[in-house]
């Protein structure tokens, strides 16, 4: 398999998955800063220009969700993918709730912090995007009051999206007021074959 990525990316949830699985894998560095995911070969790979893509023999795949829940379910004897059904739709429901109510605030807030030309930034749009955030992020909160993962009693592939989103959230310090969500993810972090935090990621560029 080769995952193509840059080190802080959300390449980072399918390095993750990877490494919880035992596999073997070429990392491909495809550096945006330097317009290399705007070069003919990768947009070969991915015409969207995003990474991470995975290729695993003739699958091209990208979008990191589809990626980690390929390989959960090609692995399933590793058990990240929920046998019962309804398990299974449970996990699904807070992989989406992660991506969409958590991480597209988490992204506007990027957007209009630094990734936007200064003319185009709103100020306003980063308050509201907080808010948008802790509102969501208050219903993770609660549902782990008793719980130390989100689905069942083991960890699946939900938990690693969701650790590193979580990890995408306190650079921005939008944790400060959830303890459950900083123990969770610093639980997720401390697994033996975590992927990199995404402060060390890009330290790592800096070598």
């Amino acid at each position: 398999m080769k995952l193509y990525g840059f080190a802080p990316t959300r390449a980072l949830r399918v390095q993750w998955t990877l490494q919880e699985l035992d596999l073997d894998f070429e990392y491909v560095q495809v550096d945006p800063t330097k317009g290399e995911h705007r070069r003919p070969e990768f947009l070969a790979l991915n015409p969207a220009g995003k990474i991470p893509v995975l290729v695993d023999d003739d699958l091209v795949l990208n979008e990191s969700i589809a990626i980690v829940l390929y390989l959960a379910e090609k692995y399933p004897q590793k058990g990240f993918l929920p046998a019962d059904l309804r398990a299974r739709a449970d996990m699904y429901r807070w992989l989406l709730f992660t991506a969409t109510e958590l991480e597209q605030p988490i992204w506007r807030i990027a957007r209009h912090t630094h990734q936007y030309p200064v003319e185009k930034r709103l100020p306003a749009e980063i308050a509201l995007a907080r808010q948008d955030f802790l509102d969501m992020a208050a219903v993770m909160e609660k549902h782990f009051e008793t719980r130390t993962v989100l689905v069942g009693e083991s960890v699946t592939v939900a938990d690693f999206v969701a650790a590193y989103t979580l990890d995408m959230a306190s650079m921005v310090h939008l944790l400060e007021s959830l303890p459950n969500l900083s123990a969770y993810m610093e639980r997720m972090y401390a697994r033996p074959k975590a992927a990199p935090r995404i402060a060390q990621a890009f330290a790592s560029l800096n070598r």
